[in-house]
């Protein structure tokens, strides 16, 4: 029974089994964004633009706030991958305790340091007065929950490491579930404003964490592991932590640029805050195949590196490329025809000028949406082969673009240079991934080549 709960990528059809992965995959980030836009959609209808463009406002250093935690687990499950795919078992359960080891530690850390700044931080980024409070109590509560996140992301990675993408979306549906409820008693039952929206997202991702960590401990018999197999390893604490680092810098490098654009956004005023807010959720949640085509290529390029099947890592990279351009078509087709209708969720009808500003930030992104995804296919399968500082570099790229455009075009182009932003940072990224990957498989082949 625990041995079915895994799945070996590297022997079978590579389209058949991306496939496989990746739909429970897409379902559970699209019902992930689904409780987040719950979110957003309840706090702007119930509380009104102010509150949306309060919570909106937090957008840019909740993501590299939480994208580190969710890079580094990431980075931490790679390993996982790797040695399943080597079918050194013993080794898969050491980094799975050391993983489990350091996330701890990163999460106390973590939640000590952000909690103290965050006010600070909105200060810093020229957060409007009229809606600086209620973004602290919002992103206050997101930062006590880093601990949640951090055990939601570790158990969850290392479940897809061994091939089951399908448990994680079980859960992740549950919480979702569970999210709505608390969004709706919170914020209308027990008037706690934006912050229950919060408590309600922390505390829906807590159960889901630890639903599959007690299901892990249950299912999958290779975890199971001796007292020295689960005590503190030096020497892959420091392996791990040179491949969690690197990947939590890049969300958080990648989100610096964020932060800069949300500066100049803020500068702008509360409407455009409240429209880059809102098309920001639609945006995510049509994203959403992106970053599971992403995470299903970190798992199979690193289970099919340690097994040292270069040929099916290409094969795989051509599957996913095609996926994803075919459904970057249909995206810009849906968000072109009913962007505007779609953001009628968030705000009333009356509220023109936002949903003209939500429609054309969504159709200016959805026309780059192949670049996106080669972005997310390129990046995650170089980490998954193990090269996670190459891709701390794209992070750069794309830290560079959106500084550039928060920095120098919107203060001269205003709200439609917020709308290119970010398919600037992708086309940026896309020009250092690409030569990055074919240098990385060059070198790989000459390897193989030589050891023959």
């Amino acid at each position: 029974m625990a041995k079915n709960a895994t799945k070996d990528m590297t022997c079978g059809s590579p389209v058949r089994l991306l496939v496989g992965f990746f739909i429970p995959m897409l379902f559970g980030m699209l019902f992930q964004q689904f409780y987040s836009m719950v979110d957003t959609i309840i706090v702007g209808k119930y509380l009104g633009v102010q509150a949306l463009a309060a919570v909106g406002s937090t957008g840019s250093i909740n993501f590299m706030i939480i994208g580190f935690c969710m890079g580094v687990c990431n980075g931490f499950a790679i390993p996982v991958a790797q040695k399943f795919g080597e079918k050194n078992d013993k080794q898969l359960r050491k980094f799975t305790a050391n993983g489990a080891w350091l996330a701890i530690a990163f999460a106390a850390v973590m939640t000590v340091v952000v909690c103290v700044l965050c006010r600070r931080i909105l200060v810093w980024m020229n957060t409007p007065a009229d809606i600086i409070d209620g973004a602290y109590a919002y992103i206050f509560v997101i930062f006590l929950g880093i601990p949640a996140t951090y055990l939601y992301n570790m158990v969850s990675g290392i479940i897809r490491s061994l091939g089951d993408s399908r448990t994680p979306l079980i859960f992740l549906i549950i919480s979702s579930i569970l999210n709505i409820a608390l969004d709706l008693f919170m914020i209308i039952v027990l008037k706690m404003g934006v912050a229950g929206a919060a408590w309600a997202t922390v505390i829906a991702q807590a159960v889901s964490g630890i639903c599959c960590l007690f299901f892990m401990a249950k299912r999958f018999e290779i975890l199971h592991m001796t007292k020295e197999e689960a005590s503190p390893d030096r020497s892959i604490m420091l392996h791990l932590f040179g491949m969690g680092l690197p990947m939590g810098l890049q969300y958080s490098i990648t989100a610096i640029g964020s932060v800069v654009l949300q500066t100049a956004v803020n500068g702008i005023g509360s409407v455009a805050v409240a429209s880059v807010a809102a098309g920001s959720k639609i945006s995510m949640f049509f994203c959403c195949p992106f970053d599971a085509l992403g995470s299903t290529m970190a798992t199979y390029g690193g289970q099919n590196i340690g097994a040292r099947k270069l040929d099916r890592i290409s094969k795989g990279l051509h599957a996913a490329v095609w996926m994803g351009s075919v459904y970057s078509v249909i995206a810009l087709a849906v968000l072109w025809l009913f962007g505007r209708q779609i953001g009628l969720l968030f705000v009333n009808a009356d509220q023109v000028e936002i949903l003209d500003q939500v429609h054309r930030f969504l159709v200016v992104n959805a026309a780059f949406y192949i670049p996106l995804a080669l972005v997310n296919i390129y990046r995650f399968l170089i980490q998954g082969m193990g090269y996670s500082k190459l891709a701390v570099l794209a992070g750069v790229c794309e830290m560079f673009a959106r500084s550039v455009a928060g920095f120098c075009l919107v203060p001269v182009f205003g709200y439609i240079a917020v709308c290119f932003a970010s398919p600037l940072a992708w086309i940026a990224a896309d020009l250092f991934l690409v030569p990055s990957y074919l240098g990385i498989m060059k070198k790989l082949k000459s390897w193989e080549g030589r050891n023959a």
